[in-house]
């Protein structure tokens, strides 16, 4: 019953922190759209500006990452197979969980696949068109 109980505190968790990034990535996007044209300035002001503007893009592209990670973390609680190593299907140790909530895999594998003895899962089969040739170009 420990683990079903500390399972809920971390669903609680990663909805207190999906609706943080939520509130984030719409204040930064907000933040975009009130941008006023530039019209004057010199180009040390442009130079900040992208550099600024270049930043606050990779953070809301790190956000967004970790907001569809946590997504997926609370589908796999209402499916009930949150906690579960998707490579291995061992369960992943509340320690692990409680350091990083939205893991998906258990730390050997997540080990295995950092140095490339296994393949994490992820979608990267659907981006690829096994259809393609490069005959096709030309």
């Amino acid at each position: 019953m420990a683990r079903k109980d500390s399972i809920q505190k971390l669903r609680s968790l990663l909805i207190l922190r999906r609706d943080a990034l939520r509130q984030a990535l719409a204040g930064d996007l907000s933040l975009l759209k009130s941008l006023p044209e530039q019209t004057g300035g010199d180009v040390v002001d442009a130079a900040l500006d992208a550099a600024q503007d270049e930043i606050s893009s990779q953070l809301a592209e790190v956000e967004s990452r970790e907001l569809a990670q946590i997504e997926t973390a609370l589908e796999r609680i209402r499916e009930g197979n949150y906690g579960q190593c998707e490579v291995c299907q061992s369960k992943i140790p509340l320690a692990r969980l409680n350091a990083l909530p939205y893991a998906m895999t258990c730390i050997d594998c997540q080990r295995a696949s950092e140095s490339g003895a296994v393949s994490a899962p992820n979608d990267w089969d659907r981006a690829f068109d096994s259809s393609y040739s490069d005959a096709e170009t030309s």
